[in-house]
């Protein structure tokens, strides 16, 4: 949480977290459109991670799984982003003293963004969730077909980072 509202200016890139009804957050990352004191304009996408959401209330998760949903991060997001989401633009105000808001770079912005954009996590989930034969196979070539032709050289860094560690491409 910022100390000082002066830190967040116009056409920033943020992240910012919601506290959802089932008592986790979601994730809204945008462009600051306005500042008035403590509340902060927001246009952006506002990401649901149900997937993520769904196996911590199955017990199948650990304590990182809760905490990402509880405190989500720009480092720790994209960790929720792996499973199933549901997102929709976003356009609204929160507040710096009620939601926790972060400034993120513009990289950040263009990763977290693409992720949602190009259905990354529907591809990983559709790899994670099948049984090992053909079926698996191809979604790993449907994956790997979509990495192949993103421009984002960022994007597509980190989504070879998360498939190497969750060993989807090996």
């Amino acid at each position: 949480m910022f100390k000082k509202k002066s830190t967040i200016k116009e056409e920033d890139y943020v992240l910012a977290s919601i506290r959802s009804q089932d008592d986790f957050c979601n994730i809204v990352i945008g462009t600051v459109t306005g500042v008035d004191n403590d509340d902060i304009g927001i246009s952006g996408i506002n990401i649901n991670p149900v997937g993520l959401k769904n196996k911590v209330k199955q017990g199948k998760t650990g304590p990182r799984s809760i905490e990402i949903l509880k405190n989500p991060t720009p480092d720790n997001c994209i960790l929720a982003f792996i499973y199933r989401v549901e997102y929709k633009n976003y356009t609204g105000v929160l507040s710096i003293k009620r939601n926790n808001i972060v400034l993120i770079s513009s990289k950040t912005y263009s990763v977290l963004d693409g992720w949602m954009r190009e259905s990354l996590s529907e591809l990983i989930n559709n790899v994670l969730s099948l049984q090992e034969g053909d079926e698996k196979e191809q979604a790993k070539v449907i994956l790997k077909q979509r990495m192949d032709t993103l421009y984002d050289k960022n994007l597509k860094r980190n989504l070879y980072s998360v498939c190497r560690s969750l060993k989807i491409l090996t």
